[in-house]
């Protein structure tokens, strides 16, 4: 008589988890995206190429991909690898033509950093509802800290030069980048307006409308015309997703207390006024930064004439400018205050993406890399119209984000430490509109 052989069976030993850690369990993964976050907050070395944001950047692409590793299934849809893959077309064929290697491998490394490996990260590391609002309030939290700091340089005197007077808002950025204080102001606008308008919670709706009633006044004293107008825009669609009715009432709330401010107290009016004109104004005794944008930007189309397919190369925009800009352009611009010197900036950018991605990297460049952003936008948007469900708020600031970037990307270009919030920006759109678990997450009800 036989007996057959003990089937032996092997089972993974696993740790108890305390009841207490168990709700910050599924936070871990999208820990090192909120720490470029709130790495932005720290002081910016003036001449400094690498930040510790950008570090921290580094750190969530390696977890993404041993996420990615551990999980062991494939970790984007094809819908997703084709959108958020496709700059990596142009900006390769752009990186072939760069007048020098050099030029190729910094501007290689670059673009694909903030247009396509950051936001894949954040893409694969956000994994539900919990995560994307944590990182939406730590985005907040870096607008009221920088906002916080800009005012105070406003009131005191100590912040960037701006018509012979210490008073622009930088933050932390310092004038080498005076954008920085007032695209991270506008996006924690942007974000407290989607979660105040998204949310059943009295008390998120509250604390999340007055964080961004909080914010105008930062916002307004950076004297950023482009951050402005992208606020506004974005601002004005959010509110006519969350619903028209809603988006009356507080447009004109919103008129009253401009009102107030500005008319009855005259808060920066004067300040307010002359910058908002000069939006417009290029003829008529224009503003000198003016001129120079719209001189960039006549540089920026010549140079597209004359290599329409694929531009002069990445990181090329400098070396041909003053070939094809009319002497309208000034030298560069001055740059004082918040702790650093008299510093005369080179104009090396026409401060609009739209037209850099024409300059440098030609049609191709513009029909993968700004077609990526439109193709995110339209499936974001798409899926916010199919239903949110329990992520409504979530939603509504993807999709505001991400609206907000493109409409900044008139006025606008990369560069800068603040730049990495664009890709970070990219990422949660990513997650709202490509990513399997936002699925879910708008299925549940």
């Amino acid at each position: 008589m036989t007996t057959s052989p003990a089937v032996l069976t092997r089972t993974t030993p696993t740790l108890p988890v305390p009841p207490r850690l168990r709700p910050v369990l599924p936070l871990l993964p999208v820990l090192p995206v909120v720490a470029i976050v709130v790495l932005l907050g720290l002081p910016v070395r003036a001449g400094g190429s690498v930040t510790p944001a950008d570090a921290a950047s580094a750190l969530a692409v390696l977890c993404a991909v041993g996420q990615a590793v551990v999980r062991g299934r494939r970790p984007l849809s094809r819908t997703a690898v084709l959108v958020l893959g496709l700059p990596v077309v142009g900006i390769a064929l752009a990186a072939t033509g760069a007048a020098t290697s050099g030029d190729a491998l910094t501007g290689l490394a670059r673009h694909l950093q903030v247009f396509v490996l950051i936001p894949v990260a954040v893409t694969l590391l956000v994994r539900d509802r919990r995560g994307a609002r944590l990182l939406l309030w730590s985005l907040v939290g870096l607008a009221l800290w920088q906002g916080g700091i800009g005012v105070k340089q406003y009131l005191t005197g100590t912040g960037a030069s701006y018509q012979g007077a210490f008073v622009r808002a930088v933050g932390t950025f310092g004038p080498s980048d005076v954008m920085g204080m007032a695209n991270v102001v506008a996006l924690g606008v942007v974000a407290a307006t989607g979660l105040a308008l998204g949310t059943r919670s009295v008390r998120q709706r509250l604390v999340a409308a007055g964080c961004a009633a909080v914010l105008l006044v930062p916002l307004a004293v950076s004297f950023s015309r482009g951050a402005w107008i992208a606020t506004a825009v974005t601002c004005a669609v959010v509110l006519l997703l969350a619903g028209v009715r809603r988006a009356a009432k507080v447009f004109a709330a919103v008129v009253a207390a401009a009102v107030v401010l500005v008319g009855g107290f005259g808060v920066g009016a004067a300040a307010l006024e002359e910058r908002l004109t000069s939006i417009t104004q290029v003829t008529d005794a224009p503003d000198q930064s003016v001129v120079d944008r719209y001189t960039m930007w006549a540089a920026a189309t010549d140079m597209w004439s004359a290599h329409p397919l694929t531009g002069v190369g990445l990181k090329g925009f400098p070396a041909h400018r003053d070939g094809h800009a009319s002497l309208a352009l000034s030298s560069g611009s001055d740059t004082e205050g918040a702790g650093q010197a008299f510093v005369r900036q080179p104009l090396l950018s026409p401060h609009n993406m739209y037209l850099l991605l024409l300059s440098e990297q030609g049609l191709l460049g513009l029909v993968t890399v700004a077609g990526s952003w439109l193709a995110l936008l339209v499936c974001a948007l798409r899926r916010l119209r199919r239903g949110a469900g329990r992520v409504r708020d979530c939603a509504l600031v993807s999709c505001g984000l991400l609206l907000w970037q493109l409409v900044n990307f008139l006025y606008a270009d990369i560069g800068g430490p603040s730049t990495v919030l664009t890709a970070v920006c990219l990422g949660l759109a990513g997650w709202w509109a490509l990513s399997g678990d936002a699925a879910r997450e708008a299925g549940a009800r």
